[in-house]
């Protein structure tokens, strides 16, 4: 078995931010299972998902645990009456990473971040690395950090 450091991993030292890498024991098949392994709470498990806004330019959300996405909300602060998700193809064309190891650090193309304020209420995150099975464990204050300029906005939709 292959000792690869995650591209998250380099991207994230090149920034001199401090985490950790965590490499899951088999396959993971939930969330829920995901963040058990970690030792966190879904709501500590973000996930990095890649909207399409036209035939060439993608945005990148930022989200925390099992929360569902406001499409309203996106495509109003998007000023877009249309808007998907990026197909398996264009997430692995446009970030370098397949589903499930999206992060928004060491994309193959820079992209804007809109960022749901939820993602910092924990202390500590769990982010994709690059590498499906494998996560990047990091604080939320470096994380913020890491990003650098982002878009607050408020993604997900209101529990009812």
């Amino acid at each position: 078995m292959s000792k690869q450091k995650p591209p998250v991993s380099l991207a994230l030292e090149n920034l001199n931010v401090p985490h950790r890498v965590f490499v899951h024991p088999g396959p993971v098949n939930s969330l829920e299972q995901a963040a058990r392994e970690r030792g966190q709470r879904p709501e500590q498990v973000l996930r990095s998902i890649l909207f399409r806004v036209s035939e060439d330019e993608y945005v990148m959300g930022l989200v925390a645990g099992p929360a569902q996405i406001s499409w309203k909300a996106l495509r109003s602060y998007l000023g877009q009456s249309r808007l998907t998700m990026a197909s398996e193809e264009e997430v692995l064309a446009i970030t370098g990473y397949p589903i499930g190891a999206v992060s928004p650090f060491g994309t193959i193309r820079p992209l804007r971040v809109l960022v749901d304020p939820g993602i910092f209420l924990e202390e500590e995150v769990s982010i994709g690395s690059g590498l499906r099975g494998t996560t990047i464990i990091l604080k939320s204050a470096d994380l913020r950090q890491a990003l650098g300029e982002f878009d607050t906005v408020e993604l997900l939709t209101n529990p009812s």
